[in-house]
């Protein structure tokens, strides 16, 4: 611990308000004040610096050994590049009740859902739903189906004959294709200008960077390619060691990364199916409905079921889960997301299995509001962190190629 404390006072010295980088010189910036959860994230990093026993488990500890002292910034990057998968909690020799109280899934998860409203883009739907996330999501998809339905019936009758599933019989296409796609664009948009605030934050100039557009071209692609393979693969969900996370003890389980590629896979599936079917729609020419054999029903079949197993085995392993592994407040939250990805995907099921009979415009609409309240919920609750943990898998990717100036431990 003394050399820890001997490498920080010397690096403030040495640093005397400037960082030289080449070939320019780069200002640092101010040190802004922490929250608690901030403070208690870099009081245990640390603790961790000092004992780098779990160096090996995952990005987050040689990504700390870079650091001497953990600001905003650096807390914001290693609270989104942890995956709570556990494995540190269960090692650590420091975790309660020894009087350290070291508990790294916990602290990060606090952080992380900070950072989710932090740079939430507008602010004040991010701090709307950091009050009130559960009830606005689940009102929202209710509400929105309510009105759909409600339409309907002022329309003519949520009751018909069977209409051959044509869903532009109950809603004209044009009026569809408006308003998901406005949807689709503010949640693209406001997804982006978190994730924008998020790296300038997390990203400032650091000693070591390529200085010529060679090197930096090398770089940026090799940790783009490193980090798309950790994201699709989902490589820190394995514990750090390929046997899994921990849940309800300390036994390991892969069963957390199985639902997590079932949930992701089947929302990509599901995407897939509505591109295709605009492909369809726009460049051949092939209206809606689509047989049970096509493409666009076969995608959006297989996503809907993988969104049925992921998120409820994830509600299952949630309910089991070890409180110690998280931040206990956020769990309202994040099972309200699951709920709202489970009506997405058994409304739509529903649709499709009842397309053809007389009660495809009630459930058309229920199913329209509720994917419509999902997406619009996207950019501030649970969706975000695959964003932000995106960008700092990134980020890590990247800050590994550089020169480790303070080597206290390898990558």
């Amino acid at each position: 611990m003394q050399q820890l404390t001997d490498l920080v006072a010397r690096a403030r010295e040495d640093a005397d308000g400037r960082i030289t980088v080449n070939p320019r010189v780069v200002p640092i910036r101010p040190a802004l004040p922490l929250t608690a959860s901030e403070e208690e994230v870099s009081r245990i990093l640390q603790i961790c610096n000092a004992c780098r026993y779990c160096e090996g488990f995952c990005a987050v500890f040689p990504a700390m050994t870079r650091r001497l002292e953990f600001g905003k910034a650096d807390t914001h990057y290693l609270a989104n590049l942890c995956h709570n998968c556990g494995a540190c909690l269960h090692a650590c020799q420091y975790a309660p009740p020894h009087e350290f109280a070291v508990n790294v899934p916990r602290s990060m998860a606090e952080v992380r859902m900070q950072t989710y409203h932090d740079y939430a883009w507008p602010p004040a739907l991010g701090a709307l739903y950091r009050r009130n996330g559960l009830t606005v999501s689940v009102a929202l998809a209710l509400g929105l189906a309510l009105f759909l339905a409600l339409a309907v019936a002022f329309r003519g009758s949520l009751l018909h004959e069977p209409l051959a599933g044509d869903f532009y019989a109950i809603f004209p296409h044009n009026f569809l294709a408006a308003v998901f796609g406005a949807v689709f664009l503010f949640v693209i948009f406001a997804l982006g200008m978190g994730v924008r605030s998020f790296w300038r934050q997390v990203s400032p100039a650091q000693p070591g960077q390529p200085s010529t557009p060679a090197e930096v071209s090398a770089v940026r692609g090799a940790a783009a390619a490193e980090a798309t393979h950790d994201v699709l693969k989902l490589k820190y969900l394995g514990g750090g060691h390929g046997e899994g996370c921990n849940n309800e003890d300390d036994r390991f389980t892969l069963w957390r990364r199985r639902f997590h590629h079932m949930t992701f896979y089947g929302f990509m599936l599901c995407f897939a199916s509505t591109s295709v079917a605009t492909l369809y729609h726009y460049l051949l020419g092939l209206e809606a409905p689509y047989a049970l054999t096509s493409l666009p029903v076969l995608l959006g079949t297989l996503g809907g079921i993988g969104l049925v197993v992921g998120p409820s085995g994830l509600l299952w392993m949630s309910v089991r889960r070890d409180p110690a592994h998280g931040d206990q407040a956020q769990r309202p939250m994040d099972r309200g997301f699951i709920a709202l990805l489970l009506l997405t995907s058994i409304t739509g099921l529903a649709l499709l299995a009842w397309r053809d009979t007389g009660f495809m415009a009630l459930l058309l609409a229920v199913h329209l509001g509720v994917v419509m309240g999902l997406f619009l919920t996207l950019p501030y609750g649970k969706f975000a962190h695959g964003f932000y943990r995106s960008a700092a898998l990134l980020k890590h990717a990247m800050e590994k190629r550089l020169p480790n100036r303070l080597a206290l431990g390898g990558d």
